[in-house]
């Protein structure tokens, strides 16, 4: 990203502390990082302005609004032409099920994460793919029985401290 500031180690620790809790106040958020309040909002507004903080947003707790499903779905298309990936990706975003697609390496094409109300929704999801004709050669789905571990953070620390 051209034009963005560099980030020190109180930007990082910024971006955790509101990864963490995006409703924090001001003044909570500059004593987590050892700031006055003063200067935390004006790294804060630098930070959302050249889009670091992409967005605020509430984790949900489906368990407690019903039972629902998550399948992986791996994804094969008949051809590789640039156009392919292209109309599969415009009708995926389309698709309201649809949590996740990711272009990957390997022996298929994409990794497709959907969240039904159960097995035979997400079977009708995929009859109405299929019936789009979008190029999808195969399919195979792996339904989630339990997830012992969903992080919504990013490790930014590890992944971006400066080495020593």
């Amino acid at each position: 990203m051209t034009g963005a500031p560099k980030l020190d180690r109180i930007d990082l620790n910024i971006l955790v502390e509101l990864q963490k809790n995006g409703r924090m106040t001001n003044v909570a958020l500059a004593e987590a990082v050892g700031l006055s309040p003063s200067p935390c909002l004006q790294r804060v507004k630098r930070l959302e302005a050249a889009r670091y903080i992409a967005a605020y947003g509430a984790t949900i707790n489906l368990a407690k609004l019903g039972q629902t499903v998550m399948v992986f779905t791996e994804m094969t298309l008949h051809d590789h032409r640039r156009e392919d990936f292209v109309r599969f990706e415009s009708f995926i975003r389309t698709v309201d099920e649809v949590m996740e697609c990711h272009l990957v390496s390997g022996g298929y094409d994409y990794l497709v994460r959907f969240i039904t109300r159960g097995v035979l929704h997400y079977q009708e999801v995929m009859d109405r793919i299929i019936e789009r004709n979008v190029g999808i050669a195969n399919y195979f789905s792996y339904i989630v029985l339990k997830s012992p571990l969903v992080r919504t953070e990013y490790p930014l620390t590890t992944l971006f401290r400066e080495e020593d």
